[in-house]
């Protein structure tokens, strides 16, 4: 008798939980001071736990802000793998960062993720000066799964009128979780994402097949695009996502969305996080130049 998704959803957090939180030893990024806080979020889903990170030169002005929301495939929750990613930004991009430890299936379900992810960015927004940023200059981003909610979040924000993130950055991301993952090809014959574990990730994050049409869930299905934030779109060459990563940046350019898209030749899956170096170094400045330029507009 086969394992319920639900059991196999919590094997895989214990056994994959601590490998993603480590990170390339060269991506560390020793050198760059983490000056850190956690502050606790309410949503309409509940409590959300956040790190925030300053930049590490004050100034007389408020710092831009900029929310990320980790990747793990809806079933790891641990916002620490991104601490390179959110230390770099903040001192390169001179902005605010908050990282959000969003609840995971199979113990949280959707919709839960997508409410606890809008409801951080959108009290963020609304929150500036208490928290010492400025709500008005905001982006959002995320990586594989955070990528994902980063969608939906602009897709929220967008259809409710209630804030205007400046920039999106998807990286990797699960944008159609209809197709058969098994019809998801890589270049290379060994990629990091299995079928199989797509499937796991799914199965826990979205029990009912009805809802993952959503275009909360798949936003790379949905045909209404326009208006959506500027988007800065990671996809790695070897990565079983790269073909919805592209298509989803031509979809939205073809809405009228500016789109900023670059595909890193010779990488797969999470390369921001475990290498190669050179490209995870290129894309990660990618994001905080880009973060920059859209923040101090």
């Amino acid at each position: 008798m086969p394992f319920s998704p639900g059991i196999q959803a919590r094997a895989i957090q214990l056994l994959l939980g601590r490998m993603m939180s480590r990170v390339h030893k060269d991506l560390r990024f020793t050198d760059v001071p983490k000056r850190t806080e956690a502050l606790q979020v309410e949503t309409g889903a509940g409590p959300v736990t956040c790190t925030v990170y300053r930049p590490p030169a004050t100034t007389a002005a408020l710092a831009p802000v900029y929310v990320n929301f980790h990747g793990g495939g809806f079933v790891v929750g641990r916002p620490e793998q991104d601490d390179h990613i959110c230390r770099c930004i903040a001192a390169t991009a001179g902005c605010v960062v908050i990282n959000v430890d969003y609840a995971v299936a199979p113990q949280r379900q959707f919709p839960v993720p997508v409410t606890q992810a809008y409801d951080v960015t959108a009290w963020a927004a609304a929150n500036g000066p208490a928290g010492g940023w400025d709500g008005s200059r905001l982006a959002v981003g995320g990586h594989s799964a955070g990528a994902n909610l980063t969608a939906a979040v602009c897709r929220l924000a967008r259809d409710r009128g209630t804030f205007a993130p400046r920039l999106q950055i998807i990286d990797s991301a699960p944008l159609d979780q209809v197709a058969d993952p098994a019809t998801k090809q890589s270049l290379i014959a060994k990629p990091l994402l299995s079928p199989q574990l797509m499937r796991i990730f799914t199965d826990a994050y979205v029990p009912d097949a009805a809802d993952r049409a959503h275009p909360l869930v798949s936003p790379g299905l949905a045909d209404d695009l326009a208006g959506l934030p500027p988007a800065l779109i990671i996809t790695a060459e070897n990565d079983r996502l790269r073909d919805e990563g592209d298509a989803y940046a031509k979809a939205l350019e073809a809405a009228g969305v500016p789109v900023t898209h670059r595909v890193f030749e010779g990488v797969d899956h999470y390369f921001t996080h475990t290498g190669p170096v050179p490209a995870a170094k290129e894309a990660i400045d990618l994001m905080a130049t880009t973060l920059r330029n859209a923040l101090s507009a």
